[in-house]
């Protein structure tokens, strides 16, 4: 049984987040919130949480059947979200573009 859990537009940038994401890809849940918990990194908590949704997804799809401890990460991917643009005024009438990049977080739990 498959449970999934979508986190859109988190402000931060996806190149940043995939670092984290490919940490825990395939791990077991305990395994990879353990890990996200310990680790010092601001992804690390945004992903962490979207992981215990998805496992408490699949607890409540499966009526109470399926734990925690049987679940497995079968994928987490990121996307780019959308991106805001603002102006850094600069020297002699320039202007510099400031990109705020946000992400698309998608976590897929599986008991398989």
């Amino acid at each position: 049984m498959q449970a999934r859990a979508f986190v859109r537009g988190l402000p931060m940038s996806p190149r940043k987040m995939r670092v984290v994401a490919n940490l825990v890809r395939g791990k077991r849940v305990e395994d990879a919130v353990g890990m996200l918990e310990l680790m010092p990194k601001k992804a690390a908590a945004l992903i962490a949480k979207a992981v215990r949704s998805a496992a408490a997804n699949a607890e409540d799809q499966s009526g109470g059947d399926v734990g925690v401890e049987a679940l497995k990460i079968a994928t987490i991917t990121v996307d780019g979200g959308p991106i805001q643009k603002r102006w850094m005024p600069r020297s002699m009438g320039r202007a510099n573009r400031i990109q705020h990049r946000t992400s698309h977080l998608t976590i897929v739990v599986s008991d398989e």
